[in-house]
């Protein structure tokens, strides 16, 4: 019986506390209260007072700064799902607004940071790079352009590094046509990364491998006319092409 009436006086405040609303206050008191929540780092309470100005006060001013605010909050705590959600309301509902290129480079700020899981990198890279362009492209002259740059050249060179990656582990067990595959996506789709150099060597040492010995030839060429001083020029110098 007693146990009975506990469970019965936990589900009453479990319901409680997740039935419990903020009051109804001005814009600006939330406002305030939310800013001073993110000043003292208390990221969950801040977002969702943050929240709560464009639930109560959804058309006045401060609703698109507490939508960018809460966006941050939400990044602040790692919780890249909400902030990217956030900050895509924010750029359908004000795309002409002054704090839009912020909120297209924070959203891929959301995607960079997440690359770093392996199970989700290349589609995290992808999103972020899609992000960036889409900033580029809408506001070429915002602040935020030099380091969305150099943040897509970043994940450029990874996601070269990683095709060469793989195209070295095929090549060291002798599946030179899988080990091409790769060396060639490095050489199409990433020309300008710092990987396109070792890429066309070892796409030369592959045709080699299959007998391919014209097709090593002008990988080779091109390698030694466009990277002249690149120490992979030199190790392609020392294939043997004159005896396949």
């Amino acid at each position: 019986m007693l146990k009975k009436i506990y469970l019965i006086g936990l589900a009453f405040m479990l319901t409680a506390c997740a039935t419990e609303t903020i009051p109804e206050m001005s814009a600006e008191q939330l406002y305030i209260d939310a800013y001073a929540a993110f000043q003292s780092k208390e990221y969950a309470k801040s977002a969702e007072l943050f929240d709560e100005i464009e639930k109560q006060h959804p058309y006045s001013i401060w609703a698109e700064r507490a939508q960018i605010m809460a966006a941050y909050a939400y990044y602040q705590k790692n919780e890249y799902e909400d902030a990217i959600l956030t900050l895509e309301r924010f750029i359908q509902l004000h795309p002409g607004n002054r704090n839009t290129p912020y909120a297209y480079y924070l959203k891929g700020l959301c995607y960079f940071e997440q690359v770093s899981d392996p199970a989700r990198e290349q589609a995290m890279a992808q999103h972020a790079l899609t992000t960036f362009d889409e900033l580029i492209a809408r506001f070429p002259r915002s602040v935020y352009i030099a380091d969305a740059q150099a943040k897509q050249a970043v994940l450029i060179n990874n996601l070269a590094a990683k095709e060469m990656d793989i195209g070295r582990y095929y090549y060291a067990r002798n599946e030179f046509i899988p080990a091409l595959n790769r060396f060639q996506t490095v050489i199409l789709e990433y020309p300008e990364t710092n990987q396109a150099p070792e890429a066309y060597y070892r796409l030369s040492a592959a045709y080699l491998s299959l007998g391919l010995t014209p097709e090593a030839k002008e990988a080779a060429d091109y390698l030694m006319e466009t990277w002249p001083e690149s120490p992979w020029t030199r190790r392609v110098k020392r294939l043997p092409f004159e005896s396949k």
